[in-house]
């Protein structure tokens, strides 16, 4: 395996140093890559986070595997684990990069474009032709909570097969959004899943472990690893996923949470005006089950406020 001139190996181990660029003060941004390869030929998987930097619960995630020593002892195949691919973003609690663009809106990138681009290449060039498949692990964006779900491509029945090895709660059908990794990924041939769990500069531990264990089950099922506990109920599959929005401006305080069933006709949450006058219920027009939430106390109009799977 060579990665940006560094050969790989099998049975070795290696962490290799990939320059990205330099900010106005000259410091230098490298991106991390661990690799991991046993001495018996498989697949190459992997496990990565931060794409969004103040996505910390996705960071802490593969850094728990790296620190626990997970995939220095594979039975067969490659690991492939960057924990951080948005250095900048990760420095500032900011999701994208300085100049303000979203890596993961950015694919496949230009090694002559803005950081985020810079970033994108790097990965498209020198990461995506050595992997087979893999998982790409976020949170919700800024005050929103998403239940531990796993994403794959609807469609693509090897992405289908990868979700249900990971095991996750939610299973979830979705289109690949343009200029994505994941959809850049796929055109190469390379299914990539999205775990989404928790939410953005906050740890969920219930997230966490949800990541951990589905992680485990995914390389467990290609024979990598010696175990992996399975997965304690049934995952629950959805086709598609709705918003609910708010329809009047106020305070918002949610009386049902994610991972819950819910009925039409339910009352999920109030909205409040600041003054004690009215009161306006957030009622469900469609049945499924709360795959995430806003935790943003004060909404507008059309702001979202809890996302069904159906």
């Amino acid at each position: 395996m060579t990665i940006q001139n560094n050969t790989i190996e099998p049975g070795q181990n290696a962490v290799l140093k990939l320059g990205v660029g330099r900010l106005p003060s000259d410091t230098r941004i490298t991106l991390n890559v661990h690799v991991f390869r046993s001495g018996e030929p498989g697949p190459t998987v992997l496990v990565m986070a931060g794409v969004h930097g103040d996505e910390i619960n996705s960071v802490e995630i593969v850094r728990r595997t790296l620190a626990q020593h997970w995939f220095e002892g594979l039975q067969r195949g490659s690991v492939v684990a960057i924990p951080l691919m948005n250095v900048h973003g990760f420095n500032n609690f900011s999701r994208d990069v300085r100049d303000g663009k979203d890596v993961n809106r950015s694919f496949p990138g230009s090694a002559n474009g803005s950081m985020a681009a810079r970033v994108a290449h790097l990965f498209t060039k020198h990461i995506l032709p050595v992997i087979d498949f893999g998982v790409d692990m976020h949170t919700g964006g800024n005050y929103n909570y998403n239940y531990p779900q796993i994403r794959y491509s609807a469609g693509n029945a090897t992405s289908r097969e990868l979700a249900d090895a990971f095991g996750a709660p939610f299973t979830i059908a979705s289109r690949p959004i343009a200029k994505s990794l994941r959809k850049t990924a796929l055109d190469h041939g390379k299914p990539v899943l999205v775990y989404e769990g928790g939410e953005n500069l906050r740890f969920d531990q219930h997230s966490i472990d949800e990541g951990l264990a589905g992680i485990r089950r995914m390389l467990k099922a290609h024979d990598m690893l010696l175990d992996a506990a399975p997965s304690p109920t049934p995952s629950i599959h959805f086709d598609k996923t709705a918003w609910m929005r708010a329809e009047r401006p106020g305070i918002f305080r949610w009386l049902r949470q994610s991972g819950e069933s819910v009925n039409v006709g339910d009352i999920l949450a109030v909205i409040n005006d600041p003054y004690g006058s009215d009161e306006i219920p957030v009622v469900v027009k469609k049945a499924g089950h709360i795959i995430g939430h806003n935790n943003n106390p004060v909404v507008g109009v059309g702001d979202a406020l809890f996302h069904i799977g159906v």
